[in-house]
């Protein structure tokens, strides 16, 4: 009997946060996951807890030249590419008229324009065997306005847009495209922000059904859902994780 192949996956801002937690449950799953960022360090340490199915592979995504080496790097490395989670992103938190054009533009460039970029070498690899699932991470800045994010706020309800308008084009090629919109997650940083402003905190607790924060985990198991056969019918949706979140009054 031949042994079945290891899915392959790429996790970009796989370091750190949100996409450390995704690599993990891949990890758990038997998923060769390649963890890619721009702190070496960072990746290092992530890839020495995750163990020897995690690889780190240093790349800034948001120098979009780089990107084509880079999955060239990963298909040469491991063959193929099943699985692409397109999390790297940056916030800005400033007032809307004090965002300069090119801090705007630095927004989009990482959280849109890389993704469509990576998105698309990776794709043309896919189309090769006609398979493959792509997840890029939303927000709920764009379920609804928050206000001193405009340019997060533009560049993730740009990346809803996106997903719907890969996800009708290449799903009938064998690719499936999704979007996860997490909520209110657990981590330190948010803690103690949410901490240090108790009227903020009221609020989010306030609008969120299920009453709590979510963990880090809840998101790596929607990833791994909707890259795995369980969602083969699932394709073009924007999945809320956020206890209820985007729905509360």
């Amino acid at each position: 009997m031949t042994a079945t192949r290891r899915k392959t996956a790429i996790v970009t801002g796989g370091g750190s946060g949100l996409g450390f937690a995704i690599a993990s449950t891949f990890v758990q799953h038997g998923i060769e996951t390649i963890i890619a960022g721009r702190n070496k360090e960072k990746l290092a340490a992530a890839q020495q807890q995750l163990g020897e199915l995690c690889h780190a592979v240093a790349c800034d995504v948001s120098d979009l030249a780089s990107i084509p080496g880079f999955v060239q790097q990963v298909i040469t490395q491991f063959g193929q590419i099943d699985i692409l989670v397109n999390n790297a992103g940056i916030n800005m938190k400033k007032e809307f008229t004090e965002v300069t054009d090119e801090e705007f533009q630095q927004v989009l460039l990482t959280n849109v324009t890389s993704v469509f970029a990576l998105s698309r070498e990776v794709v043309k690899h896919m189309l090769l065997k006609q398979s493959g699932s792509i997840i890029n991470i939303s927000s709920m800045a764009a379920q609804y306005g928050l206000p001193k994010v405009i340019a997060y706020s533009a560049s993730k309800t740009a990346i809803d847009g996106m997903t719907r308008a890969m996800a009708v084009e290449l799903s009938p090629k064998g690719i499936r495209v999704n979007a996860i919109a997490p909520g209110f997650i657990y981590s330190e940083m948010t803690a103690k922000a949410l901490d240090s402003d108790p009227e903020r905190k009221a609020k989010v607790f306030g609008r969120t059904p299920m009453g709590i924060m979510g963990q880090p985990t809840d998101i790596g198991e929607a990833a791994y859902f909707l890259a795995s056969d369980a969602a083969k019918f699932i394709t073009g949706v924007v999945l809320p994780v956020d206890g209820g979140n985007s729905i509360g009054f």
